[in-house]
């Protein structure tokens, strides 16, 4: 479908999705961020929900100010997927081995590594900027320096929630590794810590929503969260350059006879900032819950863990902002899916794909989420399908 284009009091909002589909909540947050002073375009993505402070799902464009809630507390949290030289016929009949040692390998839920992961322990991994990016923890924020320790040690983790780890096969047969994390703990105290100031700051004080608060061009503040901000996106990427290391190492190991080779990594964020320019004009863009699409760029999307994901390459459309959608997403909260699913549920709904099966994940059920592929079926002027991969192996936190 092309966008539905909805009026808001400075900017239109532009939905690539049916606007009586989405939350009146979410509307309403979106109605929210069209009335902000600075803002210069509103772009929704078909997998759009409500979210803490700002819509996900939302690509948010204004000059010379940005919204830390738009970017949400997970910073630069993203996705990596890697194809293989291994086939479906080389996977065991029982892939639970292959679950608990990528597990064993990569700490989950708030979990971290007992010490830190050296890069230079892995075959292939570049390690130049390592020392640089650590280096440069001393310039963040004062309140959250007492987290080092941990931020180290949680460096090549994985974290709860949505996040995942999957092994997957695509439909000629090749097997992919894939994986969706972020900053970790670093970088939600740091989005919490900036979001806290920017809420006190004047200029914020007669918006509609006191979430959408901005940092606005020239002031120590803005300085301080670009410093922080772009630090933690860092830290993202680094993170799942790590996991991706590790990841690889366990199949090299499980499928040592195979010899296995990787192609090159495609990589994306889908909770950032980037400066760009659209008709002439430097703006700052926010996508939370949303990746960048420009023409030749490739992307994955998502869906839930039991129905599969896709790995997509942009078509560069201005009128999004060159994005696309970073999932399904949700079509209920997690505490409505823990309250219609059961484990049962979450059994049948995940049949064929080695993963847990308990209360723990029963939030994360394929049936909380919109069907993916109605979802890409609604950005078709956005991204173009490279490759339809269904997962066989999910680790979830």
């Amino acid at each position: 479908m092309s966008y539905v284009e909805i009026s808001g009091a400075k900017v239109p909002i532009r939905m690539w999705t049916d606007p009586a589909s989405v939350e009146d909540v979410a509307l309403r947050q979106l109605q929210n961020v069209a009335t902000l002073p600075w803002i210069k375009g509103l772009a929704v993505m078909p997998d759009v929900h409500y979210g803490k402070g700002a819509t996900v799902g939302s690509v948010i464009a204004m000059r010379d100010a940005v919204c830390p809630a738009a970017v949400g507390v997970d910073i630069g949290c993203g996705m990596s997927a890697v194809k293989t030289s291994l086939t479906a016929n080389d996977l065991p009949g029982d892939l639970s081995r292959l679950r608990s040692k990528i597990e064993e390998a990569i700490p989950v839920g708030r979990g971290m590594h007992d010490s830190p992961v050296e890069p230079g322990g892995f075959h292939g991994l570049a390690t130049s900027g390592w020392d640089d990016f650590w280096g440069r923890f001393d310039g963040v924020a004062e309140a959250v320096k007492f987290r080092e320790d941990r931020a180290i040690k949680q460096m090549g983790t994985l974290g709860g929630g949505n996040h995942f780890v999957e092994i997957c096969t695509d439909t000629t047969g090749a097997v992919w590794v894939m994986l969706h994390s972020g900053s970790r703990n670093i970088g939600k105290e740091l989005a919490e810590y900036h979001i806290g100031v920017a809420q006190k700051l004047p200029h914020n004080q007669g918006l509609v929503d006191r979430d959408l608060a901005v940092f606005v061009a020239d002031t120590p503040q803005m300085a301080a969260y670009q410093n922080d901000l772009y630090w933690a996106q860092e830290y993202a990427k680094y993170n799942r350059t790590l996991m991706m290391a590790l990841l690889k190492d366990v199949v090299r190991k499980e499928f040592r006879k195979a010899r296995v080779t990787f192609e090159p990594e495609v990589s994306c964020h889908h909770n950032y900032v980037n400066r760009e320019r659209y008709e002439g004009v430097d703006l700052l863009v926010t996508r939370k819950g949303a990746i960048s699409a420009r023409a030749g760029e490739f992307g994955i999307i998502p869906g839930s863990m039991g129905t599969g994901s896709y790995i997509v390459k942009g078509l560069g459309n201005e009128k999004a902002f060159n994005s696309a959608s970073h999932g399904a997403g949700r079509r209920m909260s997690r505490n409505a899916a823990k309250r219609r699913f059961s484990t049962r549920d979450l059994e049948e709904q995940t049949q064929g794909v080695e993963c847990r099966k308990d209360s723990g994940v029963v939030d994360e059920i394929p049936g909380a989420y919109k069907p993916i592929e109605q979802v890409i079926e609604q950005q078709r002027d956005l991204v173009e399908v490279v490759a339809k991969l269904k997962q066989v192996v999910c680790v979830k936190g």
